[in-house]
């Protein structure tokens, strides 16, 4: 009886290992989930001005904590900013990467400019918007069910309190009169 076993557990395993292959493959190719609608991030592309892209970012993320709150409210816009589809556990994984998207597009340009005043312009807006998310994602934390969401909903509020605590480093934004006395010695 054993020596019947082992020819049909050796196919087993030959018939595995042909299958496992292709199954990995198959997982690889997956495409990602994107964070971005197609609207949304041709958006992103057309504002070259990092506080004009970093409003879009903060759209975009406002977006799906409506749409975790009311589906349907978040389709108002589809149009412009594109249909969001998706789980609350995708919802909340877009925020997280949408959330670090913007922080590397600061960065980015932080590294290329660093005196680029439309940096501390974009990080005070950031986290503005950032304090605001972290207010309506802390009570969903009870209302999760899987890991998937938890994990996400996880990295979203690091990410946004990662954003409110680099602008709390920053100097104080400059008053008025030292905007205009800058403007003036420009002339």
């Amino acid at each position: 009886m054993k020596a019947k076993l082992f020819p049909l557990a050796g196919v087993v395993c030959l018939l595995l290992l042909c299958w496992l292959p292709g199954t990995f493959q198959t997982l690889e190719a997956r495409p990602a989930r994107d964070h971005l609608t197609p609207q949304e991030a041709d958006l992103v592309r057309e504002a070259q001005e990092l506080d004009k892209r970093t409003e879009v970012f903060i759209k975009a993320a406002e977006r799906r904590l409506l749409a975790l709150s009311d589906p349907n409210a978040a389709q108002k816009e589809k149009e412009k900013w594109g249909e969001l589809k998706g789980t609350r556990a995708d919802f909340l994984y877009d925020l997280s990467r949408i959330l670090d998207e913007a922080i590397t597009n600061i960065d980015d340009v932080s590294s290329r400019d660093e005196s680029n005043p439309l940096i501390p312009k974009s990080i005070r807006k950031l986290a503005e918007a950032s304090t605001r998310i972290l207010t309506q994602l802390e009570p969903l934390r009870g209302k999760l069910e899987s890991d998937k969401e938890l994990h996400s909903l996880d990295q979203a509020i690091e990410n946004a309190q990662d954003i409110v605590e680099a602008a709390g480093k920053l100097p104080p934004p400059p008053s008025k009169t030292e905007k205009k006395k800058k403007e003036s010695s420009q002339d």
